[in-house]
């Protein structure tokens, strides 16, 4: 079982901070887009932050009350209006860095563990709500941050200009995206004893690999919206469509009500517009073949469409920085991705003791493996 460390709790609160700073920056972006008269693009930055909140925080509830069923039944309602005002997830935190300390600061200490508790009580509370988090922040990663970084390349592309906000907002989102995709792949290993520690070099490479064709999809899609936003709203919708009529296929059973399962599948088809997950822990070579083979077909497509409809556009030094972007970030992402799959994922994730209730861990011990066995992988 991972140990939380030291310097996993520095990063838990510098996650805390990027997170507060990224509200911050939210809701001053959208304040400048209103104060110039641009209701529209403040209206869509405040619909995604609305949106990613309110999932975050049904979500969070629904693990609240599936961990507490049958006990703290006055905690429970406490911690529903918590949530009902948007600020659950502060809980969440509040809990990991009160575990975190114990568990980094005070690795003697099992004060808090009964005595049938196993020894590495505290290790595993938390690193379970460490877990949790990340999770959650996937969620709104790519229910807020990611649409987020396409508006504003979108805004930058159609207008051309050069506000200080408007960067602040794009290295916020490319900063979210980093460190929830980093920390969402730790979380796996973690919860997966019998896989490799996930060491630096793993993780960049990871980062980049996602990163890289995230940014290579965003602006492609960028490039269809400056030439219709009507084609660009089809094609995301057709898109999602896909992702959700796969996630169905799949039978995912991540949440114990059909309601929240549907939501659930809901999402997970969101995010598969931007990025491939591997919704059931199994191999699947074929499907993100497919997957990044289209998109490579659909961007080169994007760029030709403009060559024929658009051929003036094309002297644009602006068109031409996005198109080398665009296809030198889709090429290094494809790289970055098959050495990561050659060299550095925990494959065969579905061997009993790694998809099983429990697993065994270190000297014996028997280690849950909780509910992000039936997460999104990858």
């Amino acid at each position: 079982m991972m140990k939380f460390t030291k310097q996993n709790f520095i990063f838990l609160v510098g996650g805390i901070i990027i997170y507060v700073v990224d509200i911050g920056v939210d809701f001053w972006v959208a304040s400048k887009y209103f104060c110039q008269g641009q209701y529209s693009w403040s209206i869509l930055i405040l619909c995604f932050r609305g949106l990613s909140s309110l999932i975050t925080q049904i979500f969070s509830y629904e693990w609240f009350k599936n961990d507490w069923e049958g006990t703290n039944t006055g905690k429970l309602k406490w911690i529903f209006l918590v949530h009902l005002f948007q600020c659950g997830i502060f809980i969440r935190y509040w809990f990991a860095l009160k575990y975190g300390r114990q568990a980094a600061f005070k690795q003697n200490s099992i004060r808090d563990a009964s005595e049938t508790d196993p020894p590495n009580f505290i290790q595993k509370k938390a690193i379970d709500v460490v877990t949790d988090i990340n999770m959650l922040r996937v969620f709104k990663t790519f229910l807020e941050t990611t649409p987020q970084l396409f508006v504003q390349i979108y805004i930058l592309m159609e207008h051309g200009k050069n506000n200080i906000y408007e960067y602040a907002a794009i290295i916020m989102s490319f900063c979210g995206i980093s460190i929830s995709t980093v920390d969402y792949q730790i979380s796996l290993r973690s919860s997966l004893p019998d896989k490799a520690e996930f060491r630096v070099l793993p993780k960049l490479v990871y980062l980049f690999y996602k990163l890289l064709t995230i940014t290579s999809w965003i602006l492609s899609i960028s490039l269809v919206t400056l030439l219709s936003i009507r084609s660009s709203v089809i094609l995301l919708i057709f898109l999602w469509i896909c992702g959700f009529t796969w996630v169905l296929k799949q039978h995912t059973t991540f949440c114990k009500s059909k309601k929240m399962e549907y939501l659930y599948r809901t999402v997970v088809g969101i995010i598969l517009i931007f990025t491939f997950f591997n919704i059931k822990g199994r191999k699947t070579k074929v499907c993100i073949s497919i997957y990044y083979a289209t998109h490579t077909v659909v961007t080169l497509g994007i760029l030709f469409v403009y060559m024929f409809w658009k051929p003036s556009i094309i002297k644009d030094i602006h068109f031409t920085v996005v198109t080398i972007l665009t296809i030198l970030s889709l090429v290094l992402g494809i790289i970055f991705l098959i050495v990561y799959y050659r060299h550095f994922h925990p494959t065969a994730y579905c061997r009993p003791q790694a998809c099983s209730d429990e697993v065994d861990g270190e000297a014996g011990q028997r280690v849950e493996i909780g509910r992000f066995q039936n997460f999104i992988m990858q």
